[in-house]
């Protein structure tokens, strides 16, 4: 962002409680891009079999994950992981139970994380291109993001993530 969204004045860098940010230097303006985070749901959805993985289309070919979304204006999170379970997964979400929120900052967001019992047959959306039904025993999480919320799952399973 280059200029004020406000009053077009070039945006500059200020010293606001304490902190460089990025705002407009007009007083009678005050406009401040504060950068907050995004909020996103991240889905374990457990099916028999296991965890579903899945592989997003813009990603490595070898790099499957959780489930995420984002959360819509005005939407409750639990009822988000709900939703995207169903729109990414054709899944229909039978429990959900918070396991908790992690910080990811270099995606500048905050991770809400739920664990989903889920059924149905698995039909992917335009977002994925495959998945895979992993054992929790067999998932090697990874040591940031939705990794973070798997570990604890894991744990709170009686298991040792592996490394």
């Amino acid at each position: 962002m280059n200029f004020c969204p406000q009053c077009a004045s070039p945006i500059a860098e200020l010293l606001i409680d304490s902190e460089i940010r990025k705002g407009c230097p007009n007083t009678q303006c005050g406009f401040v891009l504060w950068n907050n985070p995004v909020p996103v749901v991240a889905m374990i959805v457990e099916v028999e079999g296991g965890v579903v993985m899945a592989h997003n289309v813009n990603w490595p070919k070898s790099f499957y994950s959780i489930i995420t979304g984002f959360l819509e204006a005005g939407e409750d999170p639990e009822e988000c992981a709900r939703r995207e379970t169903m729109e990414e997964l054709n899944l229909h979400a039978l429990e959900t139970k918070l396991i908790g929120a992690y910080p990811f900052a270099q995606q500048n967001q905050v991770i809400i994380a739920y664990h989903v019992r889920a059924a149905g047959e698995i039909k992917l959306n335009h977002e994925l291109d495959d998945y895979k039904i992993v054992p929790p025993a067999e998932i090697k999480p990874w040591p940031m993001g939705t990794g973070l919320a798997l570990t604890d799952w894991l744990k709170q399973q009686g298991l040792s993530p592996k490394s």
